[in-house]
């Protein structure tokens, strides 16, 4: 099945689909659900992304703090970070677009570190709308939309209606977003504390069972 040009106003229109509304042909539509649609969509795009998964995590990069102000700048994008290595005992934090030393109390990194290593969480675009820039995979759209779609649900009718998503189906989309997640990532790579932390942070109830999705085809 061919992958659409426009990830995101299908999403908004499963969305409107699911209280029984008619699609729009553009984000533009002027439309109020659709509006709400949106705005929710990008709320969910984003809290599931800081979540921090395979597909949008750098792991342990390596940031050098600028020689004139001691500062480490974050990419914009970045939604999360944890020192990591032999940087591990820092308890380096972010704070907007800079690392904060909150021992130290201090954004001047490089007064007592020339570097420091993260695992460093990115927000990914829904759509493709720079080359420059990576969008989610298709099993990561499928989990933010439903999941989007029942809050959506909830706040337009109150309860999930004959065309509405469950939360079984929320669950399902998840279940094969971690699955798929595991399997794209190196299986070995789930021996590393660290990095199995940043990728289940957030769903306790459903961390260590993931140790097992690598090997589900």
């Amino acid at each position: 099945m061919p992958v659409s040009d426009n990830p995101k106003k299908d999403a908004v229109n499963i969305m409107l689909a699911s209280i029984g509304e008619q699609p729009v042909n553009s984000l533009n539509s002027g439309l109020v659900d659709a509006e709400m649609a949106e705005t929710i969509l990008d709320a969910q795009t984003r809290e599931v992304q800081g979540v921090g998964w395979h597909f949008n995590t750098d792991f342990n990069k390596k940031f050098v703090p600028d020689s004139t102000t001691g500062e480490v700048k974050l990419p914009l994008d970045t939604l999360n970070v944890d020192a990591v290595g032999q940087s591990k005992y820092t308890r380096l934090v972010q704070r907007g677009d800079r690392l904060y030393d909150p021992i130290n109390h201090t954004y001047d990194i490089g007064s007592k570190y020339s570097e420091v290593y993260l695992d460093i969480v990115i927000e990914l675009e829904f759509n493709k709308n720079d080359e420059s820039k990576d969008s989610l995979p298709n099993y990561a759209r499928r989990y933010i939309t439903v999941k989007a779609a029942r809050i959506f649900q909830s706040r337009v009718v109150g309860s999930e209606q004959l065309h509405g998503f469950t939360k079984e189906d929320e669950l399902e989309a998840l279940f094969e977003l971690k699955r798929k997640d595991a399997i794209n990532e190196d299986i070995s790579i789930f021996n590393n504390y660290d990095v199995y932390r940043v990728i289940h942070r957030g769903y306790p109830n459903l961390g260590s069972g993931s140790l097992r999705y690598a090997s589900i085809v």
